[in-house]
C-alpha cells in the first residue's frame, strides 16, 4: 500500500499497539513497564533507519531486513509511536476502572 497518511502514519500507530499487546499476551507484566519498553523498543527501530543499519549490515537486499526495519526515518514516526502508545495506556485505564466498577457492583448485591 503506497498511502500517503495511513499507512505511514496510522501504521505506526498500529502496530506498537499490536506489539503491545503481543507481549501482554504471553507475559503478565505491568501495564506502564510494558508500554514504555514497546514504545523504547519502536523508537530503536525507528534510529535504526536514521543510521541506515540495514545497509551499514549489508542487508539492503533482504526484503526481510527492509520489511523489519524499513528504511527511511521520520520524526513524525517517533510521534505516531508515542499516539499509539498514549491510546493503549487510556484503552488500558479505562477497561481497569470499567472492571473495577462492575466488580464494585457485584459486592454490593
Amino acid at each position: 500500500m503506497h498511502g500517503r497518511f495511513v499507512r505511514p502514519y496510522i501504521g505506526d500507530l498500529l502496530v506498537v499497539m499490536l506489539i503491545y499487546c503481543f507481549v501482554k499476551a504471553f507475559v503478565n507484566t505491568p501495564v506502564f513497564k510494558t508500554a514504555v519498553a514497546v514504545l523504547i523498543f519502536s523508537y530503536t527501530v525507528e534510529v535504526t533507519q536514521y543510521f541506515k543499519l540495514v545497509e551499514v549490515l549489508g542487508l539492503g537486499k533482504s526484503t526481510f531486513a527492509r520489511v523489519i526495519f524499513s528504511s527511511s526515518f521520520e520524526w513524525v514516526d517517533m510521534l505516531a509511536y508515542t499516539a499509539g502508545i498514549l491510546i493503549v495506556l487510556a484503552i488500558e485505564n479505562f477497561v481497569k476502572k470499567g472492571f473495577c466498577k462492575k466488580q464494585h457492583n457485584y459486592q454490593a448485591v
